[in-house]
């Protein structure tokens, strides 16, 4: 079959899987909810990856503003986490989660974009020396950092709050 006579072969066959549905279901859409974790299934893969966390009120309840929960934690997000961790060769403790009491957005740590990172010198040496400073952000001015992948590790004053807009680091 010639180039010329393959090509309209070819985009009949794509019409009559787009018609029945079958092309469509194969191409993910952009606006698809990211996939979460369960509080279970994400101590399970901090913990396996060395990763550890504190809460004040010693609990994971998300509704609890005193607890550290991981409950509809993105996957994204644990990956980002794992992936820091590996990268910076840093002990790394997370100091709150998805837990209601902090801002809303839809970046939010509600939503299971963003996770605290408690401070250490080797976490802040490893930001500030190897991200790309961005500058302040607007509101608080906390001194703002970007990774390759685009995650934007933001200094607060007791610990990092970091925005896991993609899986790595």
């Amino acid at each position: 079959m010639s180039r010329r006579m393959a090509r309209p072969a070819a985009l009949a066959a794509s019409a009559a899987l787009l018609t029945g549905g079958l092309l469509a279901a194969a191409v993910p859409t952009a606006t698809a909810a990211p996939a979460k974790y369960s509080q279970s299934a994400a101590e399970k893969a901090l913990k396996r990856a060395g990763v550890t966390w504190v809460s004040s009120g010693r609990c994971s309840n998300r509704k609890n503003g005193r607890c550290t929960s991981f409950e509809q934690i993105n996957r994204s997000t644990v990956a980002g986490v794992i992936d820091f961790k590996k990268t910076s060769k840093c002990a790394v403790t997370i100091t709150a989660g998805t837990e209601k009491g902090h801002a809303s957005g839809t970046y939010s740590h509600w939503n299971g974009y963003k996770v605290d990172i408690k401070l250490s010198s080797c976490v802040n040496s490893y930001i500030t020396h190897k991200l790309k400073y961005v500058g302040e952000r607007k509101g608080d001015r906390a001194k703002q950092y970007k990774s390759p992948s685009g995650n934007i590790y933001a200094r607060e004053g007791s610990h990092w709050d970091v925005t896991y807009y993609r899986g790595s680091r």
